[in-house]
């Protein structure tokens, strides 16, 4: 028998915005493997009683590569599940990679990013006709290194809608970048802690202010940086006009 691995998008956090088509797969999966660390428990309650169930906040990638492989050369349906979405910096690529040197058949169902259940909380839209029309997802390099071309004060430049993951626990240094790149001090920003858990909490501020806010609540994780002119109220005034949304 030939198995399979679903690659799923489990969501920002909230368990109702986990979509039909993963719920789907959770239950009749026969190994669920998820990232203990950043989704819900709870997502387990959807799984057969006799489904194996891994955590895998322990596990080294090496690790969760031989259960994937193991279960699929037994003919079993695995459910590999990643928080937000697993496109966006959800280390899918490595895991892709092994599953096609070994043979294994492998699909990817989309999921509802940390970003936009930030932008919900928030109550905005990054891309506001005649504000911004672009939106940069990106992150500061740390461990994890990043392509000269793609640093902080150079894509400042754009001055577009910027959501910077992964990289909290440096915000003074990337207000300094962003500052040094282009963006005015005065440059609206919000950091979403856990968007849309039940403890989600959110800073306002400048590019001038965000970091002592930040350092005064003690944030050093599991938080997204949104920088740009959309964040501004005055963009949201009663009397401004739009036309029907873009698809």
């Amino acid at each position: 028998m030939k198995g399979k691995v679903y690659f799923i998008g489990a969501g920002p956090g909230d368990l109702e915005l986990l979509t039909l088509k993963a719920k789907k797969i959770i239950e009749r999966a026969d190994v669920i493997i998820y990232a203990d660390s950043l989704i819900d428990g709870r997502i387990c309650s959807f799984a057969r009683e006799d489904a194996e169930i891994c955590g895998s906040s322990t596990l080294p990638l090496e690790e969760i590569i031989r259960i994937m492989e193991r279960a699929a050369r037994e003919g079993k349906l695995v459910a590999r599940l990643q928080s937000g979405d697993p496109s966006i910096y959800g280390a899918l690529w490595e895991q892709m990679r092994a599953l096609e040197e070994r043979g294994i058949d492998y699909e990817i169902i989309p999921g509802v990013s940390s970003l936009s259940a930030a932008c919900a909380a928030l109550r905005v839209e990054l891309t506001i006709p005649g504000v911004s029309q672009t939106v940069i997802l990106t992150r500061r390099k740390g461990r994890t290194p990043v392509p000269e071309r793609e640093d902080l004060k150079g894509l400042a430049a754009h001055r577009a809608s910027m959501a910077i993951f992964l990289s909290i626990s440096r915000v003074e240094e990337i207000a300094g970048e962003l500052m040094a790149g282009g963006y005015p001090l005065e440059t609206p920003v919000a950091v979403v802690y856990r968007a849309s858990w039940e403890d989600e909490r959110i800073i306002r501020g400048t590019l001038e202010d965000i970091a002592p806010k930040v350092k005064e609540c003690g944030m050093k994780r599991q938080a997204l940086i949104l920088v740009g002119e959309a964040l501004s109220p005055r963009n949201f005034l009663p009397s401004r006009v739009y036309g029907e949304a873009e698809g």
